[in-house]
């Protein structure tokens, strides 16, 4: 779709941008009637209306520009992942928005449609929601190539902002079909299938899961992109773990370990590092899980949260071999860290299991029991945290087993089977 047919669009893009009514457009040039028939794509103005109302918007149409301005916005596209510097991000998009505002350009639309992907990667949610919002109105006009990174940003959005994986994935499988109707390069629907891969992973479709992270990871070892392959490895781990192969599940998580070394990236060493410690932990091989986790406590680079969520996996670890005093020191240090974030929902997990601990090595049994039965098994299982239930419906268990409370110990060991078959289930 070219400028000639995409300009009534562009035109009601930027004057919705600058908050203009079609009447402050239209007036003196066409009536309202006819900017809404260009607008809406319904008849093809003549130069000179068009040449009017950018005037009036303040823009120029200068076709001389359009391959630079592309090959701009092409880098700025490949640019949008987590991984790379935000900085660099902000900066280079700064550079483009000055272009597009004083240039009528075939790339607009995409530009804007990637608005979307840029607002999510820096953080700015709303401004991701009022994009959406302000497209939504335009989107009836978009050809397959703008609907594919339509579908695929709002499918961004839903899993980032909403934890609205199902309509994500409705969303991904659109952007799919429209994949197979356009020129896109490899990597790009290499990049979907990672996407589709990940949202099946969080829906515990496991075996579709490791068919899209295969997918992906296919295309990116052809491209020497071994940050993706590393991705792609972790994804493969998660799932052969769930799935119980755990010589794959270990196999993976190494690979992407290796290459996060190879590359220096501190994000997939240390997760990498966190998913052998849990697989290490569900196959009940203690010291092995400690070696990881503590490979991440270690790192002075690694976000708090990362340490919070090892503490809250190596106070059980230290604690189920006997060694009370690292148990006690990995106790304190997580305690330190909630005083400094503060009582966040997001950490409610990690604040129950190392109270819960503190009670245990201070012989708080009381204090213990109370939190367990009335806080943190109800979190849980409000949760369907089925992962969490079974492990600390389990630990409670085993302590009035302890103090041969059996009455009790049954009815939490029944409720740790429960999790145990919801698990298996899954």
């Amino acid at each position: 779709m070219g400028i000639l047919i995409e300009v009534g669009s562009l035109i009601k893009l930027q004057r919705t941008k600058q908050n203009m009514t079609q009447g402050d457009l239209a007036k003196g040039i066409v009536s309202l009637s006819y900017l809404s028939k260009i607008e809406n794509l319904k008849t093809e103005a003549s130069p000179e209306i068009i040449q009017a109302l950018c005037t009036r918007l303040g823009i120029q149409i200068d076709n001389s520009q359009n391959n630079m301005i592309l090959e701009k916005c092409t880098e700025w596209y490949g640019m949008l992942f987590e991984a790379n510097d935000k900085e660099e991000i902000i900066a280079k998009y700064k550079e483009i928005q000055e272009l597009m505002d004083e240039n009528l350009t075939e790339n607009l639309l995409m530009f804007e449609i990637h608005k979307i992907r840029y607002y999510l990667v820096i953080g700015s949610y709303d401004k991701a929601e009022e994009k959406i919002k302000q497209l939504n109105d335009i989107s009836g006009t978009f050809d397959n190539l703008h609907l594919y990174y339509w579908y695929k940003f709002k499918g961004n959005y839903n899993t980032v902002v909403n934890d609205e994986h199902n309509e994500s994935m409705r969303l991904y499988k659109k952007a799919e079909e429209k994949g197979r109707q356009i020129d896109v390069s490899e990597e790009e629907i290499a990049d979907l299938y990672y996407t589709i891969g990940v949202t099946h992973s969080k829906l515990r479709n496991t075996l579709e899961a490791i068919d899209y992270a295969r997918k992906a990871l296919e295309v990116f070892m052809k491209e020497y992109n071994f940050l993706r392959c590393a991705q792609c490895h972790i994804i493969l781990g998660i799932s052969y773990r769930r799935i119980k192969m755990y010589d794959n599940a270990i196999k993976n998580y190494n690979l992407a370990l290796h290459l996060g070394k190879l590359n220096k990236n501190k994000v997939l060493i240390l997760l990498a590092q966190e998913n052998l410690g849990h697989l290490y932990t569900t196959t009940r091989e203690s010291k092995k899980a400690i070696t990881h986790f503590q490979a991440v406590l270690d790192d002075e680079e690694a976000h708090p949260a990362d340490h919070l969520y090892t503490i809250a996996s190596l106070v059980g670890l230290y604690y189920s071999v006997g060694n009370f005093e690292e148990t006690r020191n990995t106790v304190n240090y997580g305690l330190k860290l909630l005083e400094e974030f503060g009582k966040y929902e997001e950490y409610k997990l990690y604040y129950y299991i190392i109270i819960a601990y503190d009670h245990l090595l201070k012989e708080e049994y009381k204090e213990f029991e109370k939190l367990m039965i009335h806080g943190f098994l109800p979190s849980l299982e409000k949760q369907e945290d089925y992962g969490n239930i079974a492990i600390y419906a389990e630990l409670l268990a085993s302590h009035f087993e302890k103090f041969h409370k059996y009455k009790d110990a049954t009815k939490y060991y029944k409720v740790a089977n429960f999790a145990y078959e919801q698990i298996t289930n899954i």
